[in-house]
């Protein structure tokens, strides 16, 4: 592996330039990731599977610029290459600002996979693909001024110019500047951007004649095997990046502090393996791998009882063993600099792959989460087999039996792990009665013995969407967050001594609320799976036992609301969860608009924001507050007997004496709202003051 090659002090200045054109690329590029990803967010349901989705998009744009760097610097001379990159990036000016383009959303029960890339590569595409090809094509045109010096230092800056911006977002921008101003402010960055890196493109046109020769004359043909290793190796990471952050966001929140931690980890383990050898030693991270992708893979469902402060640091630390060794197998294998766009293409090719497994193919193929045990389990694999090719160098041990024999102890713990692996798929696929999978996740349906019952589970995830009890005697019982002492049942209680109601229910989740149904109401679902409303016809009879007139709407509750003339709703009941959260493009000022159009002025709001991790009763409470209604929190307590869960409900009704009843004495409770809390609106939300830090409370 060749040596960096010290700069010549005439190169000094054109350094300096090519830095700070790497560095405001690399922070430009990861702060647009969330910025635009959270613009987009609630046309497309608010799920988890939308930034992986962005990520598939961000990591093909990413292959998209390195290829066109490679192929810039292989084909045309100095000169050419920068009046081409100038000219591009002239026009990539002419796209600003970036503000997607809102006639992307997709239809009811659409697959929007394709609608999110295509909103952001209309957005933001040209100007993303020439920020990603920033870093490899400087430092190309860096080496060729410094007669083939490695310039792999600037990769490392690069990645921490990214980490910056990351860690950034969710505490210095989000929580203070509106969507819309966070947009135009990036594009006025990108504009003096464009201009620093035209200087820089001007400089290296100045390349002395005869170094490109460099690149090509002096190379020697890779080998594919080489290449494949390259990318492998950044796929396993990529894989392993975005399971880990679906696994989060889907059970936590779909937020951007939680798109950009697991991102970080990524980039600060390039940093640290490409910054220099002296971080990455295989005598720590080798060893350390093997307990990393044990705790991954039998902790997994630990995260719907965790507190944040644990579980997270746990999941983190673990991606950061991974990526480190992955990326530091990486470092120890990078090429000559005739080699550098062709190592980087690779990496690029490696990230998008792990993309399209996670993002395209998994969903569509799978019909549970099963990239995750696949991705730890290649991840074993192909470290031994790095390792097993570099056996001539192993620990630069004399004693290679050893070696040999910690090789050997390794691959057993693989092939544990895989067996581990495959008895989670198969145990649950030997106890499900269905399995289904989308965008917006993967449902699971599952019978078994619950205390005195026998039961019928939907599960999203970790987190429990429904249950339904078997028993002919019980199974009309409201169960789960909806029993008669929780603030949905209860109110449904005290407005049912006036006569029929009609009921609207945002989330219908196993058609539980349809238990209250009586002759004469009248109940409208809204859900934005079409899987969900399978399921819920096919596997439970809480929609088919209802004597109730029932309507089910397909599409994102608030889109379906907005086109809709009032439904004069007597209660409306808001229990539209991704995972553990409910899609904050639900709690916004101009959503809780929708909801009063279609409320009685009498009418009462019930929205449900049980959670392990976010407090959500403040955001309701403000908007409550901003309309001079009353608003109360309501709690019940678990009921193992009729398998209700303990669960929380936000009440706000202007309706006389309702909260009066006799039902609710000494069970409303005020709401304590943070000072200089922010009401949510479409161009503004914050999950950063509501995040839930210490051990998780039962409502």
């Amino acid at each position: 592996m060749a040596e960096e090659v010290a700069v010549p002090s005439s190169a000094r200045a054109p350094q300096l330039i090519f830095g700070a054109t790497i560095l405001a690329s690399a922070c430009l590029l990861f702060l647009v990731q969330p910025l635009i990803s959270k613009l987009i967010l609630p046309w497309f349901g608010g799920s988890a599977a939308v930034w992986i989705t962005c990520m598939l998009f961000f990591q093909t744009g990413l292959l998209v610029g390195y290829l066109y760097a490679h192929a810039l610097t292989r084909f045309l001379p100095p000169y050419r290459q920068a009046v081409v990159h100038a000219v591009l990036l002239l026009a990539s000016i002419a796209v600003l600002p970036i503000l997607p383009n809102a006639t992307w959303q997709p239809k009811p029960g659409e697959d929007p996979t394709w609608k999110v890339l295509a909103v952001l590569a209309t957005a933001v595409g040209l100007p993303y693909a020439l920020l990603s090809a920033t870093s490899p094509l400087l430092q190309s045109w860096y080496a060729a001024r410094s007669s083939g010096g490695l310039p792999y230092r600037y990769f490392a800056l690069s990645n921490a110019g990214s980490m910056a911006a990351l860690l950034l977002y969710p505490v210095a921008i989000e929580p203070f500047l509106k969507g819309h101003d966070q947009a135009w402010l990036w594009s006025i960055a990108y504009f003096f951007f464009a201009l620093l890196c035209i200087c820089a493109a001007a400089v290296a046109s100045r390349t002395v004649p005869g170094r490109k020769a460099t690149q090509t004359s002096e190379s020697s043909k890779l080998p594919g095997s080489i290449i494949c290793l390259w990318i492998a190796l950044a796929a396993c990471a990529s894989t392993l990046l975005l399971t880990v952050t679906n696994l989060l966001t889907q059970n936590i929140a779909p937020m951007p502090l939680l798109w950009v931690l697991p991102l970080s980890i990524y980039l600060l383990s390039f940093i640290l393996c490409f910054e220099s050898g002296r971080w990455y030693q295989r005598w720590v991270f080798l060893p350390a791998l093997p307990f990393a992708l044990w705790w991954l893979a039998s902790h997994t469902e630990t995260i719907e009882t965790s507190a944040v402060k644990e579980v997270v640091p746990l999941i983190c630390a673990s991606l950061f063993v991974c990526c480190m060794t992955c990326h530091g197998e990486l470092a120890r294998l990078k090429p000559r600099v005739e080699h550098l766009t062709s190592f980087y293409l690779s990496l690029s090719v490696g990230g998008a792959l792990g993309g399209v497994f996670v993002a395209l193919i998994a969903p569509h193929v799978f019909s549970a989460v099963y990239e995750f045990p696949l991705s730890y389990i290649a991840c074993a694999v192909l470290i031994l087999f790095v390792f097993w090719r570099d056996q001539e160098h192993w620990w630069k041990w004399k004693n290679k039996q050893v070696a040999r024999g910690l090789w050997r102890l390794s691959a057993a713990a693989t092939l544990l792990l895989a067996i581990y692996g495959s008895r989670q798929i198969l145990d649950e696929l030997r106890h499900s009665v269905a399995k289904a999978r989308n965008f917006y996740g993967a449902l699971l349906v599952e019978d078994f013995q619950d205390d005195e019952h026998k039961v019928r589970q939907l599960s999203h995830g970790t987190i429990t969407h429904g249950v339904q009890i078997l028993d002919a005697n019980f199974r009309h019982v409201p169960t789960t967050y909806y029993g008669q002492e929780s603030g949905a049942g209860l109110t449904w209680r005290v407005l049912a001594k006036q006569g029929p109601l009609n009921l609207g229910v945002v989330g219908l989740g196993a058609g539980t609320m349809a238990a209250y149904g009586r002759g004469g109401d009248r109940i409208r679902f809204y859900d934005l799976n079409p899987l969900v409303i399978g399921i819920a016809r096919r596997y439970f009879t809480f929609l088919e036992d209802c004597p109730a007139h029932i309507d089910i709407v397909l599409g994102d509750a608030r889109l379906s609301m907005a086109r809709e003339p009032s439904q004069q709703f007597d209660m409306l009941v808001i229990d539209a969860f991704a995972g553990d959260a409910i899609p904050v493009h639900l709690l916004t000022r101009e959503a809780f608009d929708i909801y009063w159009r279609h409320l009685k002025p009498n009418g009462v709001l019930a929205v449900h924001i049980s959670n392990q991790y976010l407090d959500l009763a403040p955001i309701v409470s403000l908007d409550a507050k901003a309309r001079s209604l009353p608003a109360w929190l309501v709690d019940n307590d678990v009921d193992d007997s009729i398998s209700v869960d303990a669960a929380s409900y936000v009440l706000v009704s202007r309706r006389k004496g309702f909260f009066e009843d006799p039902l609710f004495q000494e069970r409303l409770k005020t709401i304590n709202v943070p000072e200089h809390m922010r009401p949510w609106t479409d161009d503004f939300t914050s999950l950063w003051p509501i995040l839930k830090i210490g051990s998780p409370a039962t409502p």
